[in-house]
């Protein structure tokens, strides 16, 4: 046999040998159900009917003294073969020992345990048995040399001490007990095992004892729930002053551990019991002082439920107040960026009063700067500051920290990148309550310099203006327009503080500087501006010809219309004919404003045909116009060109082809339908003609 197919667990047999070897399972060719089903209860029925009964060996009687040493004899040679394969198994000698100890040989039965302890000692198990069986045959001093040897090898397992020490107790030897604990205590056992050794000794009313002990326990275990422990066995005693000088030493040692809370709370709790609420209340605020906010929740339930019941309504707001500090500390713990948490926090401390939490909150706040330089990112952020720099001047009213404030936010912000006007435009307003002007003026001309923006210029044009400063205001428009010389609202408003100035020819070269710039952000409200101003000046002509220029460069429907209302509502120009003259000056601006309604229908009609709705409109308003002038007016004229309103269909095209159909308004024009119908009257009277010739024929 090779070492191949041997194995060591199964002795001198090979695996071939060991082998099951299962019967071949035959095809079922017939799939078809049988005609008697049978279930598998019947199956189950059957083979317990079937079954033979187990074969027992017969019982042996034994007679004398041969025949029970024969047994003997027998049975432990079966043993020492059992103990000679598996000598390592405990249940075998554990066995082997209380058969021995049945036959009442006490003497073979300790052997067997020795050799048993010589293979494992370090088994508990074994020595337990051991010494169970030395105790219940009475042998207390065999009992006594097992625990001895066994604490002795194997002084971490804390059921031999237990077992040691009960047998002690039960035969009334608590000196003894006392002793063995006291060797336990030189390993410094757990938690436990102190508890056991002072539930012995109180067990006998050894209080003094007790306490010695209670004071090695925090020794070794020098935690919350053992300090706990001990002030509440002092207070269990009646010893108040050693309950609470108990805890005060807990507090001196552990304030700055993990389950500090807990012990806190039972301070609390035990000078609430005693009584003592302003002691209670300065442990519940001096805990919440020093223990984080994140370990401090059940402590905040603990001191607002002690305000309702002991607190004045003073008391119990601030309670409240400390209950919501802590909620709002939780969030801007989990995110400090969320801005709307800062707000929500300092709100609460601002409802508070205290000057030095509130500026504590605000210094917190402001350091959560905005991780990108993205303006969105900084827009709720840079709020803090205004809020800040409010407080400081109106509510703390120190005027230098509200200056540093500003400062220490605009030297922050990236200007390069982006700004803020309103920072700007606040720190000015705030160096001109504090009549600071020079100080205003020298923000203003620095956010100029660095970030120009248009509430900055309007503001400190505004500021100047105000002041009386023209020349200020002036170099202020200038570089105004400089900076933004599309900007029609600057022009606008440039010319019209010459304007109020009585400066006509300098607003009109603004004007005219205006409209020569190539591009203009919004170029209708310029030469709306322009043209209101010289009517207000009363230059027509000017008007006109400024009109004539607009047309130039653009044939907009409102622009028509606007010229045409203007010629309607003035006096006629010098250029006009002499026969116009001779006309009443209301007949002239009708006739003016008739003109210009026909340049425009000639231009909508010859170079912009697609444009029929705007054609229409002009023709309705041309139509108001002659009926405003009454009897003057000629509405026929009108009227005569005056479009119909049909309504028609178009199919919609989209990427993926038609989806349907949707219905618009056309305009059909009088000259539109003319020639069409000449051609059909033409066609028709071909084809009479034709069929007159055809009858002749």
């Amino acid at each position: 046999m090779t070492t191949r197919d041997s194995d060591p667990t199964l002795g001198y047999l090979t695996r071939k040998d060991t082998e099951v070897k299962l019967p071949r399972p035959t095809r079922v060719k017939n799939k078809t159900p049988a005609p008697i089903q049978i279930t598998a209860e019947q199956i189950l029925r059957e083979a317990r009917e079937r079954q033979e009964a187990e074969i027992r060996p017969p019982k042996q009687k034994i007679t004398d003294h041969t025949e029970l040493a024969d047994y003997r004899l027998r049975k432990r040679k079966e043993f020492e073969d059992l103990i000679r394969r598996v000598r390592w198994n405990s249940n075998v000698w554990i066995k082997y020992a209380k058969w021995e100890e049945s036959q009442k040989d006490f003497a073979r039965a300790r052997s067997v345990w020795e050799r048993a302890l010589e293979v494992d000692y370090r088994n508990p198990t074994l020595w337990l048995k051991y010494a169970e069986v030395e105790m219940k045959n009475g042998f207390v001093n065999h009992a006594r040399n097992v625990w001895d040897r066994a604490v002795m090898l194997l002084p971490r397992v804390d059921q031999l001490w237990y077992k040691y020490i009960h047998m002690e107790e039960m035969l009334g030897e608590y000196s003894n007990a006392r002793q063995i604990f006291e060797r336990w205590m030189k390993w410094q056992p757990d938690k436990q095992g102190y508890m056991s050794y002072i539930k012995f000794e109180l067990r006998y009313h050894e209080i003094g004892r007790a306490r010695e002990i209670y004071e090695r326990f925090v020794a070794c275990h020098p935690t919350v729930q053992a300090w706990i422990k001990f002030a509440k066995f002092e207070m269990k005693n009646g010893e108040v002053a050693r309950a609470r000088n108990c805890y005060e030493r807990a507090v001196e040692k552990l304030a700055d551990d993990e389950d500090a809370e807990h012990l806190f709370v039972a301070f609390a709790e035990f000078e609430e019991m005693c009584k003592e609420t302003e002691r209670a209340r300065c442990i519940y605020k001096y805990a919440l002082d020093h223990i984080p906010k994140g370990r401090a929740e059940d402590l905040y339930k603990k001191y607002v439920a002690f305000e309702k019941q002991y607190g004045d309504r003073e008391g119990i707001e601030d309670a409240i107040v400390g209950k919501r500090r802590f909620q709002y500390e939780e969030e801007v713990r989990k995110n400090p960026l969320n801005y709307d948490s800062w707000f929500d926090y300092i709100r609460l401390e601002e409802s508070v009063g205290s000057k030095e939490r509130i500026r504590e909150v605000y210094e917190r706040a402001i350091a959560n700067i905005p991780p990108a330089e993205e303006k969105r990112y900084w827009q709720r952020y840079i709020y803090l500051w205004i809020n800040y720099a409010l407080y400081e001047e109106l509510d703390a009213e120190d005027m230098d920290r509200t200056r540093e404030v500003y400062r220490e936010c605009l030297n922050l912000i990236p200007h390069k990148k982006f700004s803020f006007a309103k920072i700007w435009l606040l720190a000015a307003q705030f160096e001109i309550r504090q009549k600071n002007l020079y100080g205003a003026r020298r923000i203003l001309g620095n956010a100029i310099g660095r970030a120009p923006k248009d509430k900055i210029f309007k503001k400190y044009i505004e500021i100047e203006l105000q002041l009386g400063n023209i020349n200020r205001c002036r170099t202020l428009y200038e570089k105004y327009l400089v900076w933004a010389p599309e900007n029609c609202y600057a022009w606008s408003k440039y010319a019209e503080l010459e304007r109020s100035l009585s400066e006509t020819e300098r607003a009109r070269a603004i004007f005219e500087l205006a409209i020569a710039q190539p591009a203009l952000d919004m170029p209708e409200v310029l030469w709306k501006a322009y043209i209101d101003f010289e009517i207000s000046e009363g230059e027509y002509e000017r008007t006109r010809q400024l009109y004539e220029r607009l047309l130039d460069r653009t044939k907009h429907l409102k622009v028509w219309i606007s010229y045409a209302k203007f010629e309607a509502s003035t006096t006629p120009g010098e250029e006009e004919n002499d026969q116009d003259a001779l006309l009443d000056p209301k007949k002239q601006c009708l006739l003016c404003a008739r003109r210009v309604y026909e340049r425009a229908i000639n231009y909508f009609r010859t170079s912009a045909p697609e444009l029929k709705e705007e054609r229409a409109m002009l023709l309705e308003e041309w139509l108001n116009m002659e009926s405003s002038f009454g009897s003057g007016g000629d509405v026929s004229i009108v009227q005569n060109k005056l479009p119909k309103k049909l309504k028609k269909r178009k199919e919609v095209i989209s990427e993926d082809g038609p989806t349907g159909y949707e219905e618009y308004y056309d305009y059909i024009f009088p000259e539109e339908t003319t020639t069409p119908n000449l051609k059909i009257l033409e066609a028709a009277y071909k084809w009479k003609k034709q069929k007159v010739g055809s009858s002749d024929d």
